[in-house]
């Protein structure tokens, strides 16, 4: 444990940082089960599901809580399997 009366409040503010940052990070990846279960299922929905995701996305990428290339990467990943399924609907 610290001894520094500073050091003694840096902790107490990084354990509360770190807290609020991963109920951020599993907020995105529930958003990001929600819109891929919808996509699978062919649910209407599931664009603006899409939209959702993206932005709270790229809130955390803007926050620094997640890095922007990996947003993008999610982001990415989630339209590609979207334009797949409706390459799929269509071609069936």
């Amino acid at each position: 444990m610290a001894n520094l009366r500073s050091a003694i409040r840096d902790i107490r503010k990084s354990r509360k940082r770190a807290e609020r940052n991963q109920s951020v990070r599993s907020a995105i990846k529930t958003f990001v089960k929600k819109t891929r279960v919808a996509i699978a299922n062919g649910d209407e929905n599931a664009e603006t599901l899409i939209s959702q995701t993206s932005a709270a996305v790229d809130k955390a990428a803007k926050r620094r809580i997640i890095h922007k290339n990996a947003a993008n990467r999610r982001k990415s990943r989630m339209a590609k399997q979207l334009n797949a399924a409706k390459a799929a609907a269509a071609s069936a």
